[in-house]
């Protein structure tokens, strides 16, 4: 018996880990790869083509939503999302037929979603039949998110708080625990939070990331300049220079520089 050739995608190194340690317990299955965000799952799943991806939802970079709207059909692996609680998610993977795991993963529900790619498998289109499930169940995600989107983020100063208008930031930038929000006028702001979290309450259309503790507003950045190794130095209006990633100047290429 084949056994099933399955990657693991979350940027929490303990996840990772104790995902994998429930996986050894099915001898079923054949751990080949690993990634820690999305970016890295997109490369492992072109270069591997595993059987079934276990994608975290939400991970720097690209979200595992936005990892498989990059790849064809004739590279999308079986998919199971794993994520929170989150009743948008749920929804829109309960209609669209796709396969979800709730943190913590049991092992029970693991085993449920190990049973069902091994029957899907034997269909003959798999990978065309997972694109169009897929494809259904981001739109109808991405529809449901939509009204959640930040206009305002709360900071403190002193012992006054104020309201930011999201409009007016021009980078958020990770700094360990806290994140330095710039607005156009170069005004720095601190707050205690986690990018990736922040990330999903901004318009993607708005805000692009540029590294793994980087997002940058679109509407202000003021030139893009190409730098060795396939990296873009992005100048912004407010006269910041941030450098993108290799990784993330591969998406960038893909999403924005193409007509």
């Amino acid at each position: 018996m084949n056994k099933l050739r399955t990657i693991i995608a979350d940027d929490e190194r303990p996840a990772r880990e104790f995902l994998k340690s429930v996986l050894r317990e099915f001898e079923t299955v054949e751990l080949v790869g690993e990634a820690e965000n999305g970016a890295e799952a997109v490369e492992i799943i072109k270069k591997l083509k595993p059987d079934l991806a276990l994608l975290d939802l939400q991970m720097p970079e690209i979200t595992g939503i936005e990892a498989v709207k990059l790849l064809r059909k004739s590279q999308m692996p079986l998919v199971a999302f794993v994520t929170a609680f989150d009743e948008f998610a749920i929804q829109a993977f309960e209609v669209g037929a796709v396969d979800y795991l709730l943190k913590p993963v049991e092992k029970a529900r693991l085993a449920e979603t190990l049973q069902r790619a091994a029957e899907r498998l034997e269909q003959k289109d798999f990978r065309e039949i997972e694109a169009e499930k897929l494809k259904k169940a981001a739109e109808i995600y991405d529809e449901a998110v939509r009204p959640a989107f930040l206009e305002r983020i709360p900071v403190k100063q002193n012992e006054e708080i104020l309201l930011v208008p999201v409009r007016e930031i021009a980078s958020i930038i990770a700094d360990g625990e806290l994140l330095f929000i710039t607005n156009y006028q170069n005004k720095r702001f601190v707050i205690n939070h986690r990018l990736k979290d922040l990330e999903t309450r901004l318009a993607p259309a708005k805000f692009i990331r540029l590294s793994r503790g980087a997002l940058v507003n679109l509407e202000l950045i003021k030139k893009i300049s190409p730098m060795p190794g396939g990296t873009y130095q992005i100048s912004l209006k407010n006269g910041q220079e941030i450098t993108s990633s290799r990784l993330q100047s591969r998406i960038l290429r893909e999403r924005f520089f193409k007509l």
